[in-house]
């Protein structure tokens, strides 16, 4: 069977602000599914607290809307208990960056067979605009009554050194190379960050649509000239794999820092990292744990008859240390 667009989307209604950046990420995410072919069974889309979190009602594959900053967790016992699932989390920056910060990093020294996308947007969507930890220290967006006076926190730098083997950024308006990314991070084996800049038109007046399309300075021309723009593959490598030296590792994370950190008139996009060389955490487990590949949690017959069946003893058997 072949699968079309339609076959992603549900008929609940979006209630979204007009102009969000979330609907072009949604879309990107939509024709990713479909463009892999993935059976939307097959698929399981866990979110957090915010207003990017209602993705899983906009998506048909299994959802989890789970609690607020907890994402994390909940997509990796969803990915334990049945490996064959593809797993997506999905969640704005307060989510993950915010109350969630301690699970991002726990979750990046796993390297974990899931995809992570953040919807960045710099502020608080959900609950009126307060600054989320991705707001630029001094910045005062329209629903702060004084500047920011919290410095920011740049994903970007913390996936690296919390040990995620894929981190990339896009544009929530740019859905093409969204919809790419978005696939690159799911075919990845290991944990895949997105970053994605998403304009909130309601409370983020700073870091806008215009802002990052650059309608503020214009080149000689007259035309405007975008913040954003793509990492060229001729020039910039992102791949570190077995046969990738030592020096050349350096270099690449180098130039790694150099990219994530440009803000302002230039802010690129596109794959910064991707490190082949790590194992993932389901490799480890079935190496001390043999069975677990032919016999996860969610394979297991658990009851017959409305009787439980499992036995315990069995799993701890498993289990048992000699």
């Amino acid at each position: 069977m072949a699968f079309n667009v339609a076959d992603y989307k549900t008929s609940v209604h979006n209630n979204w602000c007009p102009g969000c950046g979330d609907f072009g990420i949604l879309n990107a995410i939509q024709m990713s599914l479909m463009d892999m072919q993935l059976d939307p069974e097959r698929v399981t889309v866990f979110s957090g607290v915010g207003c990017s979190s209602k993705t899983p009602h906009y998506i048909n594959t299994y959802g989890v809307h789970t609690l607020h900053g907890r994402v994390l967790p909940f997509a990796t016992g969803g990915k334990l208990a049945n490996p064959e699932m593809t797993v997506l989390a999905v969640g704005g920056d307060g989510d993950g960056l915010g109350i969630g910060a301690g699970h991002f990093v726990a979750t990046g020294r796993l390297n974990l067979d899931i995809t992570y996308i953040m919807f960045n947007n710099g502020v608080y969507g959900l609950t009126k605009g307060q600054a989320s930890p991705t707001l630029h220290l001094g910045q005062q967006t329209k629903s702060l009554p004084n500047p920011n006076i919290i410095h920011e926190i740049n994903p970007l730098i913390l996936a690296l050194s919390s040990g995620y083997t894929f981190i990339a950024r896009g544009y929530a308006y740019d859905v093409a190379q969204l919809k790419a990314l978005i696939r690159q991070g799911i075919e990845h084996p290991g944990l895949s960050f997105i970053d994605i800049l998403q304009p909130c038109p309601t409370y983020n007046n700073i870091n806008t649509r215009d802002w990052f399309g650059g309608a503020d300075r214009k080149g000689e021309d007259g035309k405007a000239m975008p913040r954003v723009y793509k990492l060229d593959p001729n020039l910039y490598d992102p791949l570190i794999s077995a046969e990738t030296t030592d020096e050349e590792i350096h270099q690449k994370i180098a130039a790694f820092f150099a990219k994530a950190t440009e803000w302002g008139d230039q802010i690129p996009s596109g794959v910064l990292l991707q490190n082949l060389t790590q194992s993932t955490y389901e490799e480890r487990v079935i190496e001390s744990l043999p069975k677990y590949k032919k016999n996860p949690p969610a394979k297991r017959q658990i009851e017959s008859d409305n009787k439980p069946v499992l036995k315990i003893n069995t799993i701890l058997d498993e289990l048992r240390v000699a």
